[in-house]
């Protein structure tokens, strides 16, 4: 009989693709999805090391699973990503109940562990120091049929002091464009309509392999691909950004108008000491030019409250950039010092109450502005891809959600038989009128306007499919990866 499996998955897109190709790796190995994660004959924990909770998260579940495995023999643990690849056989020796540890540039390594632990008898740790199969390559078990995250580079070369990433993903390794799109081209020819190009710092792909120009590019390449009818790309860094990918984004008709660009303060002197290569006017033309070409750009945000020494007037500058830049959202931290990073050493630590305090205020800025962006769409149409993860708003009105071109949530009521919006499925793109625009979604009034069935609709009423092949994701319908999805904030 074949053994179960299920991926528990913590932080950030990359964390989510990585899982992806863990699952991929495990079916193709022979394992099945468990029914539930209590069921499962193998857990995998895929961690995140950017918060400074991560490590509390990690070994509380662990403790939780330690009594089930004793009363489950032949049951395994996995544990892998960022706190892994931090901890290494810190991990072992805090939870020795734990069979296998495996980090960032070993993912393909997870079956041939979880067999020699087993042959064995004891925990396997095994950390490589450097990338040594690039995930993307690997198969897939992907958890939507009309979405895909597509990795067009791992790691990092920026020093910020502030993050843990670069030494955990190491530094930029560039995919070949030519892979990149080979993989898109897959995904758009198994029905995906809508693609995220994933990197630590997007927009500075190419420099591994000499062309500065390569993202812009890429982005054109994307729009000649039949069936694609969406992309997007997180997260491009400030320092990196130029008018040749604005100019990409505004005449590629399937590029979205979104935008995510961390800002992580307003003030200048603060972002010298996070070793941010940009200053807050920089920032603010950039977010200029992009609506200059796209006027109706939804543009995200993470800032970082509290960072060591910042006073009273470096929050005042975040608070005035914030207010000149109107963002539609915006992902708000309270720092956290993360060991290994020189940030964690730095003086003028902040009082907890005092980085809270200012938190608060920063929120309720961000919320007045996201309120009033998302007031102004009401009474617009807006294309809707129907999602599976945002699911249905609730049982009384049986609204079901999903994304706009631009990023937004939209909630909508789905039509009554027989009518136009009857029969929609996860992977349908419908068109509605909004009526209401809420902080943090927005609501259709009315009926849905249209409704187009797609082939990523249909594969939601089909039989799951198992991963084979390399490189090759094939789709599965919504089982018990755990997502906990963060924006990593490294950009």
């Amino acid at each position: 009989m074949a053994r179960s499996y299920t991926v528990r998955t913590y932080g950030c897109q990359m964390n989510v693709h990585d899982s992806e190709r863990m699952a991929g790796l495990l079916e193709s190995a022979g394992y099945t999805r468990a029914a539930s994660d209590d069921a499962a004959d193998v857990v995998v924990f895929n961690t995140c090391a950017v918060r400074e909770n991560a490590d509390n998260r990690l070994y509380g579940n662990l403790s939780h699973l330690a009594p089930v495995k004793r009363s489950r023999p032949g049951m395994q643990i996995a544990v892998g990503g960022c706190l892994a690849q931090k901890d290494r056989s810190e991990i072992v020796r805090r939870a020795p109940w734990v069979d296998v540890v495996f980090g960032t540039h070993n993912v393909h390594a997870l079956p041939v562990l979880l067999e020699r632990a087993r042959h064995n008898s004891e925990a396997q740790v095994e950390i490589a120091d450097s990338l040594e199969v690039f995930p993307s390559t690997l198969p897939a078990r992907r958890e939507s049929a009309y979405a895909g995250w597509v990795s067009i580079s791992v790691g990092c070369n920026n020093t910020c002091t502030f993050c843990i990433v670069p030494s955990l993903r190491g530094t930029e390794k560039d995919r070949r464009p030519g892979d990149v799109l080979a993989e898109v081209q897959a995904l758009a020819a198994d029905g995906v309509l809508e693609v995220t190009l994933l990197g630590q710092n997007v927009n500075s792909y190419g420099v591994e392999f000499g062309d500065r120009g390569a993202f812009a590019k890429l982005l054109r390449a994307c729009g000649d691909i039949e069936g694609l009818e969406r992309v997007r790309f997180t997260s491009p860094h400030p320092r990196d950004f130029t008018s040749d990918v604005i100019a990409a984004m505004a005449e590629t008709p399937n590029v979205c108008p979104q935008l995510h660009m961390p800002l992580q303060s307003g003030s200048d002197d603060v972002l010298r000491r996070m070793r941010r290569s940009y200053r807050s006017s920089r920032y603010l033309a950039i977010l200029d030019e992009v609506r200059a070409s796209l006027p109706d750009a939804a543009i995200s945000t993470d800032i970082i409250v509290g960072f060591p020494g910042e006073t009273e007037e470096d929050f005042r500058a975040t608070l005035d950039v914030v207010a000149q830049a109107r963002f539609a959202s915006a992902f708000t931290f309270q720092y956290s010092p993360r060991p290994g990073t020189p940030a964690a050493d730095l003086p003028d630590q902040l009082p907890k109450d005092v980085v809270q305090e200012r938190y608060m205020r920063l929120v309720a800025l961000q919320e007045e502005i996201s309120w009033e962006q998302n007031r102004a769409i009401e009474g617009r149409v807006v294309e809707v891809l129907v999602a599976a993860g945002e699911g249905r708003k609730d049982g009384a009105t049986h609204r079901l959600s999903g994304r706009a071109r631009d990023g937004r949530l939209v909630h909508f009521a789905p039509g009554s038989a027989g009518s136009i919006g009857s029969g929609i499925r996860p992977g349908d793109v419908v068109e509605v009128a909004i009526g209401y625009g809420a902080p943090h979604h927005l609501v259709a009034d009315g009926p849905v306007l249209s409704h187009r069935r797609t082939r990523a609709g249909d594969a939601h009423d089909r039989p799951t499919t198992s991963a084979t092949g390399l490189g090759l994701p094939t789709f599965g319908a919504p089982a018990p990866v755990a997502a906990t999805t963060d924006v990593c904030g490294v950009s």
